[in-house]
């Protein structure tokens, strides 16, 4: 489990710490309100009774269910730079993730080279491809060279929940409302060649894309979401 500090260049306001534990138990109570049914899980417990890792990609208005799910695991995440990264490294921290700092738009190298030392660790590895800012539902490069380089496949995860808050936010950030039934869904592990050239990286991109789609639309409609 982690111990609810920030990243090393990362430290943030004093009072972070302590609201960032607040905010993890006030997680750990949501969750244990939840009925959590797991969809596609063969290929994942297939990893990890392997020894194999790999990296999880989902779309960032729906990470919150698995902040809960996955806690406690030392699972790797990329957090972005900006203040709102701070208190979400903090709260992750709290409830046994590990976090590497970076992303697209600030930070990125050094996010990306943190993640790497993580991958060497045996860590399993986590983004939101299409975070922090957007454009909404769409992987950028860096998960495709994440996975290139590591050689770890990409997992694509979702999850769903007809009761739900949705935030008018960038990506309509949801949050299953307490008992509410809540779908985790994994879909097919995607191998991505080693040493990837850059002319065919376009079209992995494309393809990791189009499965966190397809995955998240599947388990929508299972979880009776109103489009």
């Amino acid at each position: 489990m982690g111990d609810g500090r920030l990243s090393s260049g990362s430290r943030g306001p004093l009072w972070l710490p302590p609201l960032a534990l607040v905010a993890a138990q006030w997680i750990r109570l949501l969750g244990m309100s939840w009925r959590i049914e797991l969809s596609g899980v063969r290929e994942y417990d297939r990893i990890l009774a392997s020894g194999e890792r790999c990296t999880f990609a989902f779309w960032h208005a729906r990470l919150f269910p698995l902040v809960y799910s996955h806690r406690g695991r030392g699972i790797a995440v990329l957090v972005g730079r900006h203040r709102d990264g701070d208190w979400s490294a903090g709260i992750i921290g709290s409830l046994g993730f590990k976090t590497a700092r970076g992303s697209s738009t600030r930070g990125g190298e050094r996010g990306m080279r943190e993640m790497l030392t993580w991958a060497d660790k045996r860590h399993l590895l986590a983004m939101t491809p299409d975070g922090p800012r957007g454009p909404r539902e769409r992987v950028k490069m860096g998960l495709v060279y994440l996975a290139s380089r590591t050689g770890f496949p990409v997992v694509p995860v979702a999850t769903a929940a007809r009761r739900a808050w949705v935030f008018d936010s960038w990506d309509r950030f949801r949050v299953p409302q307490p008992f509410a039934r809540v779908v985790v869904g994994y879909g097919t592990p995607i191998a991505v060649p080693a040493d990837l050239a850059i002319e065919t990286a376009a079209a992995w991109r494309q393809r990791i894309e189009g499965a966190i789609t397809d995955l998240t639309r599947t388990l929508s409609r299972h979880a009776g979401e109103q489009p």
